[in-house]
């Protein structure tokens, strides 16, 4: 069995476990050449995006109920199916015989049953039975975008999450095109305090010091600002119970933690894990760290709030109830409709 093979079954178990997919890539492509590595990460991703396709596919194929299955062998099929219908590059006895293989490995039993549902495997169809399969995300989450964006914005948000993201960059550093938006909203002038709320792993902070600003970087996880990326002060202070810090700031930004679902192209786990009581949990605790925040914040000063979700809960709601009459303008970056992930951000003075 090829070592990408390998690399992207162990990688999709760690995300079965709970790993984020960019974390478990790292901990399986160790050692392995690019050429290897790039095979890995794009079956990895490619089986994230589309796993409610190649379960249909597979189940159209199988005898036996996708939910009795055996979870290594369940990864496995989806791995053989991603290669044999969406990669085209790929020979189709390579991606039948080395997935038998990998299920030999891991459940001998089994392998005739991978090698039968292979090759009984349907092709595409011209037009998926359901759109939550056309888009391969959970029916629920495609209805309320529908609800919050407009049917139109939510069905390119919703194609944009199949597709690889377009690589970014500023200064040496990987940064989305949507992140790389937010900081301009403060309007730094050199010499401006500023706060960076939930500041690891410091990009944004990166950003903002190229204005001549004087930071200080603030998050809830000491390991996180141990490896924290800007050059300034650093404190540990979980922001939802408080921050140790007086109306001192002239400019503040809250990139608060949420459930990311305007980037479920570059970590397409989440649309798999997120649930409707996550977005309210999400939201309650951005809400605190929003109030707190406002509390350093200088007469006269600039707060930024901004989330990478397109959930109204933790966005337009939030900002509402924490900053009502404060807001001076919000700014919703849509995938599909904006270059980069999905971002939103309101402007409180």
């Amino acid at each position: 069995m090829s070592p990408a093979r390998r690399a992207a079954f162990d990688a999709l178990a760690r995300v079965e476990r709970g790993a984020k997919s960019d974390l478990a890539l790292i901990e399986s492509l160790r050692g392995m050449d690019a050429r290897d590595a790039a095979l890995a990460t794009q079956i990895v991703y490619g089986v994230l995006r589309r796993r409610a396709q190649l379960d249909w596919l597979i189940g159209q194929a199988s005898a036996r109920p996708l939910d009795q299955l055996d979870r290594a062998l369940l990864l496995a099929l989806r791995m053989g199916a991603f290669q044999l219908r969406f990669l085209g590059r790929v020979p189709r006895h390579a991606a039948v015989n080395e997935t038998v293989e990998l299920v030999k490995q891991r459940l001998r039993p089994a392998a005739g049953f991978a090698n039968a549902v292979l090759r009984r495997l349907p092709p595409l169809p011209e037009r998926w039975p359901e759109e939550s399969l056309e888009f391969s995300m959970p029916a629920w989450l495609l209805e309320r975008w529908k609800r919050a964006l407009g049917e139109e914005n939510a069905r390119l948000a919703a194609r944009a999450s199949l597709e690889e993201p377009a690589a970014a960059g500023r200064a040496g550093r990987r940064m989305d095109e949507g992140a790389q938006s937010i900081v301009p909203l403060l309007e730094l002038e050199p010499g401006h305090r500023f706060l960076d709320v939930c500041a690891a792993p410091g990009n944004k902070t990166l950003q903002a010091l190229e204005s001549g600003v004087s930071a200080v970087a603030c998050d809830a996880s000491l390991p996180r600002l141990r490896g924290f990326l800007a050059p300034c002060p650093r404190v540990q202070a979980d922001a939802a119970r408080g921050l140790p810090f007086g109306a001192v700031f002239d400019r503040i930004l809250v990139d608060a933690p949420c459930t990311g679902t305007g980037t479920l192209a570059r970590n397409p786990e989440i649309r798999w894990r997120i649930t409707p009581d996550e977005i309210l949990r999400q939201a309650q605790r951005q809400e605190a760290i929003l109030r707190h925040a406002l509390a350093c914040l200088k007469s006269g000063g600039r707060l930024v709030y901004s989330t990478c979700s397109l959930e109204p809960e933790e966005n337009e709601e939030v900002v509402r109830r924490a900053a009502a009459g404060r807001v001076k303008r919000t700014l919703l970056r849509l995938p599909g409709r904006d270059p980069g992930d999905g971002f939103f951000a309101a402007v409180i003075d």
